[in-house]
């Protein structure tokens, strides 16, 4: 860590930072291009992640089929998949170069089936998509714990702990 003593850092964002500047790669130290990287990354933190995450819940994993739910999370992650789509019109990664903010954003495009989304619909979203797909360490990462959650809508005493947990 910082001056060679621990540091720790939690929050997905947060950590790739970290990262990034530890090792410089894939954050720029530009300010103008470093700025970019974190609107896209702070859009995935704030925006794709957890709508794409209530979609996948709604449709998947809740108990209950709430219709207005399913409809609101699908249809709210159509849309940010059209923004991610505009943005990739013109360029290879979200902030230009790949990046971060691409690496953030990745993992929950790669569920779009379960958000109900069909990737035809968004070309440029896919032609990325596909892109991040052919890099090795991101299929290396995308396998990273793909055992626990394949059987997850079957699991009940996981479900208890991923859905059911209040405040302690």
């Amino acid at each position: 860590g910082p001056d060679g003593k621990p540091v720790s850092v939690f929050e997905s964002g947060a950590i790739l930072q970290y990262l990034g500047r530890k090792f410089g790669r894939f954050y720029p130290s530009e300010e103008r291009r470093r700025i970019e990287v974190e609107e896209w990354l702070y859009w995935q933190v704030g925006g794709l992640g957890p709508m794409a995450g209530q979609a996948h819940h709604f449709r998947k994993y809740a108990s209950e089929k709430i219709p207005y739910a399913i409809e609101r999370y699908t249809n709210e992650c159509h849309r940010l998949y059209g923004v991610m789509n505009k943005r990739l019109a013109d360029r290879d990664f979200l902030a230009g170069d790949y990046s971060i903010a691409d690496m953030a954003s990745v993992g929950w495009v790669k569920s779009h089936e379960g958000q109900g989304q069909d990737l035809n619909e968004f070309p440029n979203l896919k032609r990325w998509f596909e892109t991040l797909l052919a890099r090795p360490a991101v299929e290396r990462g995308l396998a990273v714990g793909q055992e626990h959650r394949s059987n997850l809508a079957d699991d009940e005493d996981a479900k208890k702990v991923l859905f059911g947990q209040r405040a302690r």
